[in-house]
């Protein structure tokens, strides 16, 4: 079957056998996978839900991983990483739930435009932060904001699985009314005992109880500020320190769990997911020289942005998807000179090196072949 399909790719050449297949239905395709979506659901204020049907090349999804979907936004493919929020598993539909973010060109025009019938691109599922094979005896989930929709991808896989641990899931958002998925949380607590489930809403602090039909939702109790720190910890999970933890949220949430499991030294027990990129700030000492796009014989001065960015602001067109190093959409190879990862700050002068353009700056000279 292999061997058919790149002897028609050679005889449509210039262009790919999708091209023409695409135009009889689009999610016919020989090589490419997509996804029609099927469902639209906008009962969650700010945030869109979208079930997809993928094309059969969909091999499915561990929970907690990430996929890309690629949108055509005036004439221009844009591609955005999305958490499923199912449980894992290969199914016939795959389901996301965006947060329209202000800025989000992607998210908005999802919000916004999404129905049933439209066709997107699709990226088999990536990334490493997931529930391990065997599970751990005991899973605390913590999420903030739109980073719920991994950790709930691992709340339902568990609970498909029937797991037998201890699990607490523990989430921050700004009002009850913007939590997604409230009834799968509610069917869950109900079937699990041993599943806990409570939300924290720290802007409405001064709230004993939000939804008295869910008791098993204890939403910012006198007891508790709202926020995350140590005495909430202990308050929800005692046993953290036997269990393996998954978060995903804001900076400030991330950095409050690390700061405590890095004073228990229980570093090897947390597991992190970021939806958002904290950069270190541009070197004033390192923005000099010049930066060479060789591929496209352009160049421009350096001036300590992203080289993503600065290949933008030179009139390239770089491909991108995540812009915060997660998807690898932008990686080209850095010919010579030096680059410096604005996540880690870590420097690198390798020459003929492949290096993520959205996470990386030059130092001085550089040559960047695109």
């Amino acid at each position: 079957m292999v061997d058919l399909i790149n002897l028609v790719q050679t005889l449509t050449s210039p262009h790919p056998l999708d091209r023409y297949l695409e135009l009889v239905r689009p999610t016919l395709t020989a090589r490419e996978m997509r996804a029609e979506i099927v469902h639209v659901d906008r009962s969650v204020p700010g945030s869109v839900t979208l079930t997809l049907r993928p094309t059969r090349q969909w091999k499915g999804h561990a929970a907690g991983q990430y996929v890309q979907i690629g949108v055509v936004i005036n004439g221009v493919r844009h591609a955005r990483c999305y958490s499923p929020v199912g449980p894992a598993g290969r199914g016939r539909h795959l389901q996301l739930t965006v947060k329209a973010h202000p800025d989000g060109l992607v998210s908005q025009y999802l919000y916004r435009n999404a129905e049933p019938g439209m066709v997107v691109d699709l990226e088999p599922a990536a990334g490493v932060f997931r529930l391990p094979d065997p599970r751990p005896e005991r899973v605390l989930l913590i999420s903030g904001g739109s980073g719920i929709t991994p950790v709930l991808s691992m709340l339902r896989t568990l609970a498909d699985e029937d797991y037998p641990g201890d699990v607490v899931f523990l989430h921050y958002a700004k009002s009850p009314e913007v939590v997604p998925h409230r009834a799968e949380l509610d069917a869950i607590a109900e079937r699990h005992k041993n599943f806990r489930i409570e939300l924290r809403h720290p802007w409405r602090a001064d709230t004993t109880r939000v939804d008295p039909t869910a008791p098993w939702v204890d939403v910012a109790p006198a007891k508790t500020s709202g926020y995350f720190d140590y005495d909430e910890l202990e308050r929800v999970a005692p046993w953290f320190a036997d269990a393996h933890t998954y978060v995903c949220g804001p900076q400030s949430l991330m950095a409050a769990v690390r700061k405590i499991f890095e004073a228990e030294q229980l570093d090897d027990r947390l597991h992190t997911e970021e939806f958002t990129l904290s950069l270190a700030p541009v070197d004033a000492d390192e923005a000099f020289g010049t930066v060479r796009f060789s591929a496209s014989g352009v160049a421009a001065d350096n001036n300590g942005a992203p080289l993503l960015e600065q290949a933008e602001s030179a009139g390239l067109t770089p491909e991108y998807g995540c812009r915060m190093g997660i998807c690898f959409s932008c990686t080209a190879v850095r010919r010579t000179g030096c680059t410096r990862n604005l996540r880690t700050g870590e420097t690198d002068s390798d020459p003929d090196q492949p290096i993520q353009l959205c996470i990386n700056a030059p130092v001085g000279d550089v040559d960047i072949d695109i």
